[in-house]
This record gives C-alpha cells, structure tokens and sequence, in this order.
C-alpha cells in the first residue's frame, strides 16, 4: 500500500529544506514535483525543483482535468498531476507532496487516508527573518507573504501532525519518525500481518 505524506507551510518556515532532508534519510519515498508557471529561482532546474511550463500549456492542462490540484498562488499556478500517484502506486513506494495550504485542502477530499503534516517557524519574528534571509522578495511580497501566512497557520487544525520548526536536526528527526510511525501503523500493514498469521495456524 502507497502511503500518502501532505506536507504544508506558509513561506519561509523551513518546509523544502525538510523535505529534501527527508528524501535523502529515508528508503522508499517518491517526490511529487509540482507543476508551476513562475520562472526558475536560483539553481532550480526543470524536472528537479518543478516542472515549468507557460500559462497557456498549463491552462490547457487544466481543461485536459490533469491534475489532482491546482491552485493561483501570487500570480503563478501550481498544480499535481495526477499521473504521480499511479507512479508512486506501481513503484511500490511512498508520495510525498511539498505543497500549500489551498492544494492540500484539494488533496484531502480526493485523497482522505493521506497523512498531513503542518510546519510553522516559531514566531512572526523568526518568519520574516527567514524570508528577508532569502533575498528573494521585495518588502512589499514579503509583507504578503506573512499576512498569508497568518490565515494559513489558522488552518493548522485541519493537519494531522504540526512541527514547530524550531531547530534543523530536530525537525528533521521529528518529520522522519512521523514517516516511520505511520508505515507500521496497524490498517496500513494488515497485508503483511496476514500471512504471519497464516503461518501459526496448524
């Protein structure tokens, strides 16, 4: 059985360098990566950090229905395609979806037995330092981006698991064993359990 991880954070709050983490630490994981209509930043390359593909070629994919969510965030479309689950469910291995507070929401009702995981910094303080440590935003986006950021930590109930991201080893160990406690859960292994006890009976 394929394992489904939603992994949600506001901006800035740690969650793509916990994730990368994760995909390194741990077997058995395949990394949904997201369709996006805004332009590279930095190192990113195309097929690595995200599929990029213009509006309209995105806008068409819409209409094809070819994703399992999609969403407008500041200005650019993001979005899953569908075609990732079947992947991950004929490679025998675990998704894990880096993805925001509207598409996770998309993501629950289609895919109700997903484990959810909210990331937050500590306070409004340590976010806005993130984010002005990234170089990437002019004041005005990163005033945005905390407002956002202030609705979406509102969701946080809606979230199986919340991680306080308040030191690096130590989230990474927390999002680690999240993933290791929710592979040997009960209902997600009764097909293991089984023949275990086929075997005792005489």
């Amino acid at each position: 059985m394929t394992n489904v991880f939603i992994i949600s954070a506001p901006s800035g709050s740690g969650k793509s360098t916990l994730v990368s983490h994760l995909m390194a630490d741990l077997p058995g994981l395949m990394f949904s990566i997201s369709y996006t209509t805004r332009q590279p930043r930095g190192s990113e390359r195309d097929g690595e950090s995200y599929h990029f593909v213009s509006r309209p070629e995105f806008e068409a994919m819409v209409a094809r229905d070819d994703f399992l969510e999609w969403a407008e965030v500041f200005g650019n479309y993001y979005g899953t395609h569908r075609g990732i689950l079947e992947e991950a469910r004929a490679s025998g291995r675990d998704l894990v979806l880096d993805i925001d507070v509207q598409g996770a929401r998309q993501l629950i009702q289609k895919i109700p037995e997903a484990v959810t995981v909210f990331i937050l910094a500590p306070s409004r303080q340590i976010l806005e330092r993130r984010l002005r440590a990234r170089g990437e935003d002019r004041d005005e986006v990163i005033e945005r981006r905390l407002r956002d950021a202030a609705e979406e930590i509102r969701r946080y109930s809606d979230y199986h698991y919340v991680l306080i991201n308040r030191e690096l080893a130590e989230s990474d160990a927390i999002l680690s064993s999240i993933v290791r406690a929710e592979r040997v859960r009960r209902t997600r292994i009764e097909e293991q359990i089984r023949p275990i006890l086929e075997s005792f009976q005489v």
